[in-house]
């Protein structure tokens, strides 16, 4: 079982008298290089891991260390040394299910393996919530998706919490220079689905990291990190095409067949919110000032 660091004074405190914190991301994609630098402006030495030669030299001039690592090669996951801290924040590229085995089933149980006494975290998502009547959920909700993505999913989230490690459900994550909704609306491809009363829970990029580093002095367990205001894409529509000039997109049929199914649900972020993390964006109408646009 994973050896769970104390609080962060108390882990400063141990870690005073050795070396610097180490913290591996294993993924630097969107999140992860977030994530990464995140922890490096902290003071942490950081070790980024992406799949693919290219991607590590396309990050090069990152302040950090990136190196061309692939999760399924565990071998090579353990000569990467020790490490106080893993965040995995692997992406599954869009890939299917045996994509999603491969990053985050065996992704796991590799880094699990290779680092057993480094505090872990997983990027789950809140997809794995199946409800379909509007409800608010919580941790406690039951979590159970008919689609075989979000049963691996669900799975990996097991290997975690066994090993004592911590699982982050994110929402939609959106920030400079990508969000899904806004790029279909400038882009014309957007459509209200039904009668728009389905919810969008969203996160900031900058609020997922930050609420991945406050992960690390709480106790495990699974925690939902959304923002505060789950919207029904009618309303998220409405704002973006008033800040953009544009239209209202078309009403069209429910997309009943997305790759982790479809879901009508709002995600509560109050447990997270309890011990103190705060977002700087409680609503996605903060960030529109302040995001590349």
């Amino acid at each position: 079982m994973n050896r769970l660091p104390a609080p962060d004074n108390e882990f400063s405190c141990e870690t005073a008298v050795r070396m610097q914190r180490r913290v591996l991301v294993a993924g630097c994609g969107y999140l992860g290089t977030a994530v990464a630098r995140l922890f490096h402006a902290q003071g942490w030495e950081v070790v980024a891991i992406t799949r693919t030669q290219a991607s590590a030299e396309a990050l090069g001039i990152e302040p950090f260390r990136v190196i061309a690592c692939d999760l399924a090669e565990a071998d090579a996951l353990i000569k990467l040394g020790r490490f106080d801290a893993v965040i995995h924040c692997a992406s599954s590229s869009r890939g299917g299910a045996d994509a999603y085995r491969r990053v985050y089933l065996e992704g796991a149980r590799h880094l699990i393996a290779a680092f057993p006494a480094a505090r872990l975290v997983f990027c789950g998502s809140t997809s794995v919530y199946a409800q379909e009547d509007g409800a608010t959920v919580n941790e406690e909700s039951p979590a159970e998706p008919a689609r075989e993505t979000g049963q691996i999913l669900r799975a990996a989230e097991g290997l975690i919490l066994a090993a004592g490690g911590t699982v982050a459900r994110l929402g939609g994550i959106y920030g400079p220079e990508r969000w899904a909704l806004r790029d279909k609306l400038v882009e014309g491809r957007a459509v209200i689905e039904g009668d728009g009363s389905r919810f969008v829970n969203a996160i900031h990029r900058a609020d997922a990291a930050s609420a991945i580093r406050f992960l690390l002095t709480q106790p495990p367990g699974i925690y939902n990190v959304v923002d505060d205001t789950p919207t029904s894409q009618r309303e998220v529509y409405a704002v973006l095409a008033g800040h953009f000039h544009s239209p209202l997109p078309p009403f069209a049929p429910p997309h009943l067949e997305r790759k982790r199914g479809w879901t009508h649900k709002a995600v509560s972020n109050a447990k997270l919110r309890a011990l103190g993390w705060v977002p700087i964006y409680p609503s996605f109408r903060d960030a529109l000032p302040s995001d590349k646009e």
